[in-house]
């Protein structure tokens, strides 16, 4: 940690990852150093905390004090301390860095895999407080046992319910989980099985010969109403239909996971409207919202959600949107950043591999591709994970009227054997509302590498649908002429062209002269270009000295004519 990185922290301000610690006015005691390392490392965060002593909460400097003889602190026995007053032991960086000419302890604080707690049994975690302002709040049992499944340690829906007994089970839910099999085109070898061994091939029970114990997952599937609601009351549904501030429906259910699904579906069923479409010589039914989109999205809902913590998985039908949100955030390793590439990381293992072998979700543990792909191909945005936090994930599924023009140019891939993938499509669906894009901006769509991107971009090209223009770090992409002929926009090509280099620059300069100055944001919208061919103009006016730079950062610079 360097002095210019503290005085970056400190400005930041405290957060759920910085704590920071003042002894201004009373040292700091052991006890109460060790509860705040236990808070920060029990956070759902996967990246580090940072545990600042010497900093008052409104920021200002005040030091710390020495902890040890002849007035200094030791660091590496308060990294000791630390270790040896907590269970499991935590092994905690200690830094010491002068800012204002007073010394700062740092503690870097690395997430545990398992609740940690002080020796004297102290559990506490980081949160936010009545007042708004992050706190350390006392760590219930329940929220142990999400944090272990959070971090894949602990799987929630294997977890014995001591009370019920195999009456609690409904045979009826049994049918249905084999009509599931036969419909969706499941894990056909459970249809030969009795009631019992599909519960025992589930992993639903616990059995030696004879069923022992229920498991909440057996609860889950096949679990009677009255038994859910004794012994699992974290479960519940509720489905919603809003007309802007009025609410139409608005029930809740605490019915086993198939039948709760079917009848959300019966419901979106019956409130999705359709249209149809000519594609060449082909009928293309085009409704609201995607149903396979709706359908896995709620699936991963149900599957993923937390169910050691309160709190409903809600599904709400808006005029323009469909939001389905559930308890618990994402898993560790997932990210905003990475939801299209990570690995399947499912929360609650055994429920996810029993509604694969239903047929519910995809086999391959890949149904974040069915949600995007079947979004993008009714010729709507992208679905949306962005108002997801550590508390819950929700998913934004666009709705209004469809691009028509997109899905006829979907269809016709297809039919010419030549689908898109999900990368093709969120590329061909950005540009056809952004009408430029720069590789980077392109790989952080896709969530790959810039040669991935690449790749992908290329494929595009050789297939007729995108357009490159410019060299290096400069290109940039387009749909290509042939693209807005097929969908009966040829001028449309010209104007999203816009101008070829030279042609740019004098824009700029002339921009420049007329105005006084210049900014990277008028030239993308003058030009139409992307951010990163924007800098390039400028810069090569710069370098050819028709330009000189003004002002510092990237927000407070601008360009006059030389």
């Amino acid at each position: 940690m360097t002095p210019a990185a503290l005085r970056d922290m400190v400005a930041r301000g405290e957060s759920l990852s910085v704590e920071f610690m003042g002894e201004g006015c009373q040292a700091l005691s052991d006890r109460d150093l060790v509860e705040a390392v236990v808070c920060l490392a029990n956070q759902p965060s996967q990246e580090p905390q940072y545990l600042l002593v010497g900093v008052e909460d409104d920021g200002r400097i005040t030091g710390a004090r020495p902890r040890h003889e002849h007035g200094r602190t030791d660091l590496a026995r308060l990294a000791a301390l630390v270790a040896n007053r907590t269970r499991p032991s935590l092994s905690v960086r200690v830094d010491e860095v002068v800012l204002e000419g007073k010394g700062v302890l740092i503690l870097e604080v690395s997430p545990s895999r398992t609740p940690v707690g002080t020796s004297d049994g102290v559990f506490v975690r980081r949160a936010l407080g009545g007042d708004g302002r992050p706190a350390c709040l006392p760590m219930g049992f329940h929220e142990m046992q999400s944090l272990l499944a959070d971090r894949g340690a602990f799987d929630y829906s294997a977890a014995l319910i001591a009370e019920a007994t195999w009456d609690d089970l409904d045979p009826i839910e049994f049918e249905r989980y084999r009509r599931s099999i036969r419909t969706y085109r499941g894990d056909e070898v459970l249809l030969q099985l009795s009631d019992a061994e599909i519960a025992k091939a589930l992993g639903a029970v616990e059995a030696n010969g004879d069923v022992h114990g229920i498991r909440v997952l057996g609860l889950l599937l096949f679990g009677r109403e009255e038994a859910i609601r004794r012994y699992l009351p974290t479960h519940e549904v509720a489905f919603q239909v809003l007309r802007g501030t009025a609410i139409e429906v608005n029930d809740f259910y605490r019915w086993p996971l198939l039948r709760v699904l079917e009848m959300c579906e019966e419901r979106f069923q019956a409130r999705n409207r359709e249209v149809e479409i000519m594609a060449g010589l082909f009928r293309i039914g085009v409704p609201d919202f995607a149903p396979a989109a709706f359908r896995e999205g709620l699936a991963n809902a149900l599957i993923h959600r937390d169910y050691a913590r309160l709190g409903a998985v809600y599904v709400q039908m808006h005029d323009e949107r469909i939001e389905i949100m559930n308890p618990g955030g994402f898993p560790e390793g997932v990210r905003l950043d990475n939801l299209l590439v990570t690995p399947p990381r499912p929360r609650n293992p055994l429920l996810a591999d029993a509604m694969k072998r239903a047929g519910v979700v995809e086999r391959t543990g890949r149904g974040i591709d069915t949600v995007f792909a079947s979004q993008l191909r009714s010729g709507r945005p992208a679905p949306s994970y962005q108002r997801s936090d550590a508390t819950g994930v929700s998913l934004v599924l666009p709705g209004g009227e469809a691009n028509l023009d997109f899905i006829r140019l979907v269809v016709e891939q297809e039919h010419d054997d030549r689908p898109l993938s999900v990368d093709g499509l969120l590329l061909l669906n950005a540009l056809w509302q952004e009408r430029v894009l720069s590789t980077d901006e392109a790989a952080s769509l896709i969530q790959k590498t810039a040669a991935e991107a690449r790749a992908v971009l290329g494929r595009l090209v050789e297939g007729g649908l995108l357009e490159a223009s410019g060299e290096t770090r400069a290109r940039v992409w387009r749909l290509s002429a042939a693209v807005y002929r097929r969908l009966g926009q040829a001028a449309g090509y010209v104007r999203q062209r816009g101008f070829e280099p030279l042609q740019q620059e004098q824009m700029v300069l002339q921009y420049a002269r007329q105005h006084g100055r210049v900014t990277r944001a008028d030239v993308i919208e003058l030009c139409m270009v992307s951010p990163s061919r924007a800098y390039e103009v400028l810069r090569k006016l710069v370098r050819s000295g028709r330009l000189a730079r003004q002002g510092t950062g990237r927000r407070n610079t601008w360009y006059t004519v030389v």
